[in-house]
């Protein structure tokens, strides 16, 4: 049977349950960009944020019977993500933020030296990051760099919408604090 990846997502979840394959494949292929951006913006390392997002991917393959409402599966994976996320945050200790690489923030368009601001505005934003308790980081990565609402992102990291609405504003003070020099 033929997979298409224009069917509702509801009825490829449930396929997905069955045990058809090619439709977890085509939820992967609708979620793994958004997947592997919130592990690289939570680590701020590729290769690390790489083995994030396959293992959260996994985790929902075998997890996925679990799920009771098929139209809740962005959710419940971005949920599988951040934590996967956090506690891979949690179980390092702090390196460089300049190593980190995004390349989706990053100007190809632009000149030299808008390339030059733009790369150090950027390594400025990580190290700010960098900075942030793992719970303010997530928050703020789901909500500013992901466009989760404050009820998503609750549910993501296992908080209240207030919690979520408190760590997003400390983490905003701290970032504008830190990234003031760019103003």
């Amino acid at each position: 049977m033929h997979t298409d990846t224009a069917l509702p997502e509801s009825v490829l979840v449930e396929r997905a349950q069955d045990g058809d394959d090619r439709a977890f494949e085509a939820l992967v292929r609708r979620h793994q960009d958004v997947v592997y951006r919130i592990a690289l913006r939570t680590l701020g390392n590729a290769a690390e944020a790489r083995d994030t997002a396959q293992e959260a991917l996994i985790t929902a393959w075998r997890r996925l019977p679990d799920l009771r409402d098929p139209s809740t599966f962005p959710a419940w994976l971005h949920r599988i993500v951040g934590r996967l996320a956090l506690n891979a945050l949690r179980a390092r200790r702090p390196e460089d933020p300049a190593e980190a690489e995004d390349p989706g923030i990053r100007e190809r368009e632009a000149g030299p030296a808008d390339r030059a601001i733009a790369t150090n505005l950027h390594e400025a934003l990580f190290q700010a990051l960098s900075g942030l308790p793992p719970p303010q980081r997530i928050c703020w990565i789901l909500r500013e760099m992901e466009g989760l609402g404050y009820e998503e992102i609750a549910e993501i990291v296992d908080t209240t919408p207030t919690a979520v609405r408190g760590r997003i504003h400390r983490a905003r003070t701290h970032l504008v604090e830190a990234l003031e020099p760019w103003r």
